[in-house]
Parts: structure tokens; C-alpha cells; sequence
């Protein structure tokens, strides 16, 4: 299973975050200061990259919604 690794640039305020180790991808933008990372051959979403992140929030304490293409897949486990 892939971990999910945060990274914030606190001076760009960007949030990057990688599904698994971070490795070279092909970006798509999604509109909303958000981009999503794919692989360049299998096109599986490898990450995603957040702009103005902190900005989005300090305004107001509500939540906010950030829309992103995720497929989940589930598999049994081992036992």
C-alpha cells in the first residue's frame, strides 16, 4: 500500500502531496489553483499540488471543499 506524503512550502504556500514516493509525472490542471500529477505511462494519479493552500483558509475556521479525482481500490487482506 502507498503512503501519502505531505510537503508544504510555507513561502509559496503550496501543498504537495505524493502518492508513494515522489518520481516524474505529467501535470493536469484542474482549475481552482490545483493540479493532479499522473504517471507519464500508466496514467494513475501519482500526486496532487495544491496553490495558495493556507490562503484558502484563513479568511474562515469552516471547512472547505477541494475537489479531487480519486479512485479508491480495495483488496483483501492477507491472512
Amino acid at each position: 500500500m502507498e503512503k501519502l506524503i505531505f510537503m508544504y512550502d510555507k513561502k509559496g504556500d503550496v501543498l504537495d502531496i505524493a502518492i508513494g514516493k515522489p518520481k516524474p509525472a505529467i501535470c493536469q490542471e484542474l482549475g481552482e489553483d490545483m493540479v493532479v500529477r499522473k504517471d507519464r505511462k500508466t496514467r494513475e494519479i501519482v500526486g496532487f499540488t495544491i496553490l495558495n493552500f493556507e490562503k484558502r483558509f484563513e479568511k474562515s475556521c469552516k471547512p472547505s471543499e477541494l475537489k479531487i479525482p480519486v479512485g479508491i481500490h480495495l483488496t483483501a487482506a492477507e491472512a
